[in-house]
């Protein structure tokens, strides 16, 4: 049987080429580029991906806080617990 064009199998010989043109290509764009440059450049993309984020509405983040501070105030009280129920329990071994 014979291989279709373009198989996986034999690669086209424009596939060699760009390929060894990819390989002696060193550095890319970020050589070409004074470190001022990119640094602007990150800049703008953090920029780019803050206006990208959903940000919550007043109602929302008020809402967020108080169950984050409830669920605190929770765990709090659980360790605290805990560590009173170890703390009399070590003492009544130990004496």
């Amino acid at each position: 049987m014979t291989d279709a064009v373009g198989s996986i199998d034999m690669p086209d010989a424009q596939d060699e080429v760009q390929e060894s043109k990819k390989k002696t290509r060193k550095g890319g764009k970020r050589a070409k580029k004074g470190p001022l440059k990119r640094l602007a450049l990150f800049y703008r993309q953090v920029i780019a991906e803050l206006r990208k984020v959903v940000w919550p509405t007043r109602n929302q983040l008020t809402s967020y806080t108080t169950v984050v501070i409830f669920f605190v105030a929770i765990m709090i009280a659980l360790v605290t617990l805990i560590d009173y129920g170890l703390n009399h329990a070590a003492k009544y071994v130990f004496g």
